[in-house]
């Protein structure tokens, strides 16, 4: 599974202006909508539920916000760069500056798991990361996502 097939480059935020997890959520879920045709609340709901199970903020300034949702009909992808760096209740307790929203079709169990773990894998790369945060150009975060994976994709 490639980045690609998660991501598409509309669905790349170049710099998301929030100030807390809640707002950084409630903006996502709103991208997301337009680009699932889903509910926009729908989607904030299964997040913030998401949430409550502990935190997706998975260290080094990076979160994973996901979720299943009925409806769906396949794995969508939105990534974000935050303008500014926002507490996240991270593992780590560091701000948050990147965030991957993955969602997923109700019954996608080991293929959530797998994009899971694809886009945690991407995204646990210092190098990688320190290249998304040098960057405010949508389109340039995009060819970083989907061109880590082929350097990483061996691994």
């Amino acid at each position: 599974m490639d980045i690609s097939d998660l991501l598409s480059a509309e669905c790349v935020i170049e710099t998301l202006n929030v100030a807390s997890k809640k707002q950084a959520l409630q903006e996502l879920a709103k991208r997301a909508a337009a680009a699932t045709g889903l509910e926009e609340r729908r989607i904030f709901d299964v997040l913030l539920e998401r949430e409550r199970l502990g935190s997706t903020g998975v260290g080094a300034g990076v979160a994973i916000p996901h979720g299943k949702l009925a409806g769906l009909d396949r794995l969508q992808g939105l990534f974000a760069r935050l303008e500014k760096p926002i507490d996240f209740d991270s593992i780590d307790d560091e701000p948050v500056d990147l965030i991957f929203l993955l969602l997923a079709p109700e019954g996608a169990g080991a293929d959530h798991l797998k994009a899971l773990a694809r886009v945690s894998r991407l995204l646990r790369d210092r190098q990688t990361c320190e290249k998304l945060r040098g960057s405010d150009k949508a389109d340039a975060l995009y060819g970083l996502l989907t061109e880590a994976q082929t350097s990483s994709h061996a691994a």
